[in-house]
């Protein structure tokens, strides 16, 4: 990926709001989303819903999804999400000026890292063995998103003013290559038996990270959805398109994030699921 340099912002604030509920068919709660702002020297946790000025800091937006026995996926989502916070503001200073490694090595170490400390405890505690986790990320810099991903959760783009939504991050399972190719269409890769085997996760016995990262030169009036593999159960992309545009019928800033995840919930969806929706403004 080419490095863009860090113009000023063309863009005055962004809008958020985030769900996760962890339905009627599972024990626990197995994903985790998280939303920050910061700068070199200090970061802020965001709520589930919120606004902010786009003012010398840089934001970050992530879901995870965990798998693993017990409770060894919620640990693995809880910990990937966290780690991010931790790590991310250490680029800031960097990118500020332009980061001379570029932003593809900045979130390849950071996914290098997520998943090595996820390795680590799954080797070291029992009930920890096997924890696994997708990761998609979003970092909102001045003008620029930086996305990063691996696994089965997504990142999609709704640019402002059209109406056709991007799905920015590729599954890592093979149902998804299956999609990409053309070789089955959205209606069979959701009832395709092997539609939920991951070929790429962060932690377990994978030995190697090799996300997905790219770049969206950002405009106001765009939207970003990150979402959980849950979400996708019963929504179809004119869905997604609906409802993240809708304002909250009850009039609260939640809306886009809760309604599409209580939309999949009408529809059927059985997994944990969690949306992620930032506006540019």
């Amino acid at each position: 990926m080419s490095q863009p340099h860090h113009p000023s912002a063309s863009y005055a604030g962004l809008r958020w709001s985030g769900w996760t509920d962890g339905g009627r068919f599972r024990p626990n709660n197995e994903d985790a989303f998280l939303g920050v702002c910061f700068d070199s020297r200090e970061i802020h946790h965001l709520g589930k819903f919120g606004h902010a000025p786009a003012q010398g800091m840089d934001f970050a937006f992530a879901v995870s999804d965990g798998l693993g026995g017990a409770r060894a996926g919620e640990y693995a989502s809880r910990i990937a999400v966290e780690k991010i916070a931790l790590l991310l503001p250490r680029s800031f200073r960097q990118s500020a000026v332009g980061l001379e490694a570029g932003f593809t090595e900045v979130l390849e170490e950071l996914f290098d890292q997520i998943h090595r400390a996820l390795a680590l405890l799954g080797s070291s505690y029992p009930e920890c063995a096997g924890m696994e986790a997708t990761l998609s990320l979003c970092w909102f810099t001045p003008r620029w998103l930086y996305f990063g991903h691996i696994g089965d959760s997504r990142i999609y783009y709704l640019p402002a003013g059209q109406k056709t939504i991007k799905q920015l991050s590729q599954d890592d399972t093979h149902v998804g290559w299956l999609l990409r190719q053309g070789r089955i269409n959205e209606r069979e890769a959701r009832s395709h038996p092997r539609r939920n085997l991951l070929q790429k996760a962060l932690g377990g016995a994978n030995q190697f990270v090799d996300p997905q990262a790219g770049a969206v030169d950002c405009q106001a009036g765009d939207l970003f959805l990150l979402c959980t593999d849950g979400l996708v159960e019963g929504l179809y992309d004119h869905d997604l398109i609906e409802l993240m545009r809708a304002p909250a019928s009850d009039g609260s800033e939640a809306g886009p994030a809760r309604c599409l995840v209580e939309a999949s919930q009408a529809k059927g969806a059985r997994d944990n699921v969690t949306a992620l929706v930032i506006e540019v403004v």
